[in-house]
């Protein structure tokens, strides 16, 4: 019977190299052609894939709050108020709403952000906060300025 020497056992790296292999075989599964199946080339591709998803996830946060700030704000144009001065004459009133809560409602249900809106021009026609304007012809338009809400 041989029994193995130090130096031959530090050179079988054994099961663990299968597994580390094998985590980013998986994780390379769906790529296409050496990409997929040549370790050297795979770990590489795997890592930078990992970092893009790193980034992807802020960027992710980031695009979505630029996308509820735009559709806030477009809702607040529309009535004539900016957005800061809606979001200001909310907190005011102790109303505190996110910007994904208010842009859904601009989106979805006109007549529960109209309320708001009225409330806050009312809040700051009493308080004369800057940024009041004249309601947009879209109004008219689409019939929201004839909504009697109570």
């Amino acid at each position: 019977m041989v029994s193995p020497t130090l130096s031959l056992f530090v050179r079988a790296r054994g099961p663990d190299e299968f597994w580390r292999k094998r985590k980013i075989f998986k994780l390379a599964a769906h790529y296409r052609g050496r990409r997929r199946n040549v370790y050297s080339i795979a770990i590489r591709n795997v890592h930078r894939a990992l970092v893009y998803a790193t980034k992807g996830r802020k960027l992710k946060k980031l695009d979505m709050q630029a996308l509820w700030t735009t559709r806030l704000q477009a809702g607040c144009e529309q009535y004539g108020l900016t957005q800061e001065t809606f979001r200001e004459t909310l907190t005011r009133s102790d109303i505190f709403l996110n910007r994904k809560v208010l842009s859904d409602l601009a989106i979805w249900e006109p007549r529960s952000f109209e309320a708001l809106i009225k409330l806050s021009r009312e809040r700051a026609a009493v308080e004369c906060v800057p940024g009041l304007q004249e309601p947009s012809i879209m109004n008219q338009v689409y019939g929201l300025s004839n909504l009697k809400i109570k």
